[in-house]
């Protein structure tokens, strides 16, 4: 049993829990929830969840505009697998926020750290129909994933150099000059670090371009081992805000994913609890995992993996030699898998 705010933290909260539920098969309870302007007199409600069958199939679903598809799809990541049926999710709303990771970022670094655990398939992608910026949305994404019996154990321990980096400037219901000054101006901080860098431009026009203008930049550095640390940026929602150059924006981002490679690892920042995930529900064996610094997201995460689970992970901060050029701290997570088994999958 827990009580939280629906405040940004207290969505984040609900749904980590509402997810471990559902795969745990474990009942939760939610008490003292409270809107995030709180009006005088509401004392708050309770939330009971119990968790059923994982059917999976074709769905679609109209999401709220306060919150993007990104939000919704780290759930789905989560839960994707470990449905009866293969799952066709049709996410319609904003794709592109400052508050969750975007759809790119997603297809970008989440779908590859799920392959190193076995979830791979020729149905397995996150594909933009239409983009969609905050605020107004108006954007689709279809999300679709094979389902597993099991997930394998995982020794992701050396992450290597940075080989390239790629990205996306994508923008809508704007000057498509816009896309080109953002990666001349990333370019312009990464290539003096790397000279395998491609940012391809993505300008979508009509009715594929949403109801909000908008611009941004998702960036993707691939090690030579096979792992891709992400950053991202966009611009000021429309009415909300000072606006931003695209020039800053780009530069800005290079920075970010800069930071990103100095915190370093093998699953970035945005990217650790799926990966926290997937190793307690291995099978019985010691799965390993480099980190950069976790986040607090990460760590409110372990908790609940904890409640749900049983599972604790054994937790080693790696400084790196002083003669090494390997960023910062590193923490190197361990545990022994619950060995979870998919009883929703239908059988053949």
């Amino acid at each position: 049993m827990a009580s939280h705010g629906l405040t940004y933290e207290g969505c984040n909260f609900l749904r980590q829990r509402l997810v471990l539920s559902a795969l745990s098969g474990k009942r939760v309870k939610i008490k003292n929830i409270r809107s995030k302007d709180d009006e005088p007199g509401l004392r708050g409600t309770v939330l009971v969840y119990q968790p059923g069958l994982l059917y999976g199939g074709t769905v679609e679903h109209d999401c709220n505009p306060q919150r993007s598809i990104g939000y919704y799809l780290e759930a789905l990541l989560m839960l994707g697998p470990f449905m009866k049926s293969p799952l066709k999710a049709t996410l319609r709303g904003v794709t592109n926020d400052l508050t969750d990771p975007t759809v790119d970022l997603l297809k970008s670094t989440a779908l590859p750290v799920m392959k190193k655990f076995g979830i791979d398939g020729e149905g397995f992608d996150i594909k933009v129909v239409k983009r969609g910026m905050a605020p107004g949305g108006g954007g689709e994404v279809v999300f679709t994933c094979p389902v597993r019996k099991t997930v394998r154990p995982v020794q992701l321990t050396d992450p290597g150099k940075i080989k390239r980096i790629r990205g996306v400037a994508y923008s809508v219901r704007v000057s498509p000059q816009m896309g080109n000054r953002i990666v001349e101006s990333a370019r312009g901080i990464l290539n003096q670090f790397l000279p395998d860098i491609y940012i391809y431009t993505d300008h979508m026009k009509g009715a594929n371009s949403g109801k909000s203008p908008g611009f941004g930049l998702t960036l993707v550095a691939e090690t030579l081992n096979g792992y891709f640390l992400s950053a991202e940026m966009l611009s000021t929602p429309q009415g909300q805000g000072d606006p931003i150059l695209p020039e800053d924006l780009g530069r800005n981002c290079a920075k970010l994913l800069l930071e990103e490679i100095y915190r370093g690892g093998c699953v970035d920042s945005s990217n650790q609890s799926l990966a926290l995930l997937l190793m307690t529900l291995g099978q019985q064996d010691v799965s390993k995992v480099l980190l950069g610094p976790l986040s607090p997201y990460t760590i409110e995460f372990l908790r609940h993996i904890r409640d749900f689970f049983q599972i604790m992970f054994k937790i080693e901060v790696q400084k790196p030699l002083e003669d090494e050029r390997k960023g910062g701290d590193k923490v190197l997570m361990t545990c022994v898998g619950v060995g979870y088994s998919n009883i929703s999958k239908t059988l053949k």
